[in-house]
């Protein structure tokens, strides 16, 4: 059985994905740095973004580098 993601979550990551499709890769590391970036996630403090929303953000994340992958063939 694989895991169910909240509708939420799914629309989040297609949009962002949507509108900056360049930016996600299938590295979680980087697609949640971009997602910190991109959203509301997290606060920018002298230069490195600390998570507001930790559990959230890795959520969204996953799902990216899961979409992005299935999307490319990787």
């Amino acid at each position: 059985m694989g895991n169910i993601r909240q509708t939420y979550i799914k629309r989040v990551a297609i949009e962002l994905i949507r509108h900056y499709p360049d930016d996600f890769t299938g590295d979680f590391a980087h697609n949640k740095q971009k997602v910190l970036e991109l959203t509301d996630l997290g606060v920018a403090v002298e230069g490195k973004f600390q998570v507001t929303h930790k559990k959230l953000a890795n959520r969204i994340a996953g799902y990216a580098t899961r979409y992005v992958k299935r999307k490319r063939g990787t």
